[in-house]
């Protein structure tokens, strides 16, 4: 038989954090017991990102995904010929379009399923402007290539702990009013339900919705929309069989004996949502993208160019986001 398809992880931009962690996870490969990958591009520059923080790893080039699975043992197998220099801390143009290479190439790889997912590495959104990047991320990216439209690719960010999705993600706090509708709500906590049965194997996730004002509105004291717009989106759920409750204060929420009565909480915007998966579990959060054709998560943490290079980056979330898309491809695969 085949082996299976390894799974292709993106560089990020090549002065953050990106090269030098996903050198540390192939270090880890066997205590971790990581499915195989592959990074695609950069041969020279996690090299480079290695030495410097003092890993003695081998790497070898490949023409050929199928090739990864069998390299894989002994040496990181590196995809392509593009390369940069390895100047950590100092963000360019030249190592954006890198980063936006990588990141093109291994959504390709994975849609055409010569890898089994991807792995997003992280990116400086403002420098990948500069090459001609006009998503507002790499979700909407990789949504855009898969051709399913931004408002059914969910984001989930899953840790240890706690697995929250955000329904409103990156716009101002003023506007999430008037994008919370019941419509929103049901849209996505469908796809949640369908990702969290194919993906992560629950056969009945139990989805918890929070409330989008202080204590659930306090009977519109605070607010109406949690029993003219949250409610009634519950209640719609409920009768298409899917396990939801709500609304839920969402100051209590997060209290681990809360934690236990649901494997999802579903947010009405970025922050409610990001920080309690960063308050506890911040070197092991992943970013999962909900409602592809294809595996996606990525490490839930930014370039970090300020500590780049400097062998202080923990290497958690990425072998985490790794670990996450190789089980996902293996429940996929199997189904």
């Amino acid at each position: 038989m085949p082996a299976a398809p390894a799974l292709a992880v993106s560089l990020g931009d090549p002065a953050g954090v990106g090269p030098e962690l996903l050198a540390t996870a192939w270090a880890a490969r066997e205590v971790q017991r990581l499915r195989p990958f592959f990074a695609v591009g950069g041969a020279g520059l996690i090299a480079e990102a290695a030495a410097r923080r003092g890993l003695a790893i081998s790497i070898r080039r490949i023409s050929d995904p199928a090739e990864a699975a069998g390299v894989f043992r002994s040496a990181l197998p590196v995809l392509d010929e593009q390369d940069g220099a390895y100047a950590p801390g100092q963000p360019c143009s030249a190592g954006a379009a890198l980063a936006l290479a990588s990141l093109t190439r291994a959504t390709a790889l994975a849609l055409s399923g010569a890898a089994a997912g991807v792995v997003t590495g992280p990116i400086a959104k403002g420098r990948l402007a500069e090459v001609g990047f006009t998503y507002p991320g790499q979700t909407e990216f990789v949504a855009a290539a898969c051709g399913i439209a931004a408002p059914d690719a969910v984001m989930m960010l899953a840790g240890p702990s706690l697995r929250t999705v955000p329904l409103t993600v990156h716009v101002a706090l003023a506007a999430v009013t008037g994008l919370v509708t019941q419509e929103l709500i049901v849209r996505r906590a469908r796809i949640v339900a369908r990702a969290l049965t194919r993906d992560f194997g629950l056969a009945s996730p139990r989805l918890a919705i929070a409330a989008l004002n202080p204590h659930a509105g306090e009977d519109g004291k605070f607010g109406c929309e949690d029993q003219t717009i949250v409610a009634p989106a519950v209640a719609a759920l409920q009768a298409e069989g899917i396990a939801a409750t709500g609304p839920h204060a969402a100051d209590a929420l997060f209290a681990p004996h809360n934690r236990e009565t649901y494997d999802v909480a579903l947010c009405m915007f970025h922050d409610q949502a990001l920080i309690p998966i960063k308050a506890l579990d911040f070197d092991s959060g992943v970013n999962v993208t909900l409602g592809l054709p294809i595996v996606r998560t990525s490490p839930d943490h930014g370039t970090a160019f300020a500590i780049a290079g400097r062998s202080l980056a923990h290497p958690g979330a990425t072998i985490a986001a790794i670990r996450m898309a190789g089980d996902c491809a293996a429940r996929r695969a199997a189904a």
